[in-house]
């Protein structure tokens, strides 16, 4: 497994990382268990849940009970903002919310820091300046190491980053966004201010809800039991016409080069700046080793390209 500088931070990751959204949720405990070995023994470092994930801490909650001694040996990210009551009180990024957030985490994940704690949306009722003074104030006490951010829009990357620097805080070393080879429209302003601030990316839903999987063809019934078959929201988000039309060059290409759909997903994404780690989840082990394997093939300039013209991407 390939390890990576998260961004030009100091953080070090697995090339692919876990989405521990399924835990607490989509299985139970034992077979979160199984994930978790498998990902481990894969080489996988890189641990993502969130306080919301598992039907509000239900994901958190069972890697405290699975990882034990083996936390030590893994960068564990989770993130705060959403709401984790009916009532609006618990959510957001103010510093009363935040310093009772973290606790929370911290006490079902069983451990005592957090590798990198990620803003998981932005608070328009809280001055950015307030969140990172309290993030500061974590990572002075050793409870947090790294912070990072997700689903801002540039120019809220830009203005935290602008206001780390004059009010002599930590900045952000990530940010995590939805990034695909059908869903790229963070490569219009977001990457390129990551890449000014020496951010790192972490692509979520990297196989488009199962779209770049391959088990999906125009035309052809739907899987039984899959993501976007269950949910109307992914289905009218995902299948379009024009991404069953990319995902059907796509497909071409990767079977011209004797390879996977998966394969070229998890690859592409892999070779583009500035991914740290593509963050994939998982609800069986046989996943993890596929998901891992996908990595591997090493796309030249010429594939990339050809790639871009097939997305429509190529101007």
């Amino acid at each position: 497994m390939e390890i990576r500088n998260l961004g030009t931070s100091g953080l070090r990751v697995s090339a692919v990382g876990l989405g521990c959204n399924n835990f607490g949720g989509r299985i139970d405990l034992d077979a979160s268990r199984k994930v978790v070995d498998a990902a481990i023994d894969a080489g996988i470092t890189l641990f993502d849940t969130a306080d919301m994930y598992g039907g509000r801490g239900g994901s958190e909650k069972a890697l405290g009970e699975i990882l034990g001694n083996r936390r030590k040996d893994i960068v564990l990210a989770t993130k705060f903002g959403m709401a984790m009551d009916d009532h609006d009180i618990k959510i957001g990024a103010s510093r009363r919310y935040i310093m009772s957030a973290v606790e929370d985490s911290l006490t079902r994940l069983k451990t005592d820091y957090i590798d990198l704690y990620q803003l998981h949306k932005p608070d328009p009722r809280t001055p950015i300046e307030e969140t990172l003074r309290a993030l500061e104030d974590l990572t002075s006490q050793g409870k947090v190491r790294y912070i990072g951010c997700s689903n801002l829009p540039a120019w809220q990357v830009v203005e935290a980053h602008w206001t780390a620097g004059t009010s002599g805080t930590y900045p952000f070393v990530s940010c995590q966004d939805e990034y695909s080879l059908v869903v790229r429209d963070i490569e219009d302003e977001l990457i390129p201010a990551a890449n000014a601030y020496g951010m790192g990316l972490l692509p979520f839903f990297p196989l488009a809800c199962g779209l770049l999987t391959g088990k999906y063809r125009k035309g052809a019934p739907m899987p039984e039991g899959a993501r976007i078959t269950k949910e109307d929201r992914h289905a009218k988000r995902y299948l379009t016409e024009r991404n069953w039309n990319v995902v059907e060059g796509l497909a071409n290409f990767a079977e011209h080069h004797d390879r996977t759909l998966l394969e070229l997903a998890f690859s592409w994404l892999a070779r583009r700046e500035p991914v740290a780690s593509v963050i994939a989840g998982a609800t069986k082990p046989e996943q993890i080793r596929q998901n891992v394997k996908a990595i591997a093939w090493d796309l030249t300039a010429g594939d990339m390209a050809e790639i871009d013209r097939i997305c429509g991407r190529d101007n």
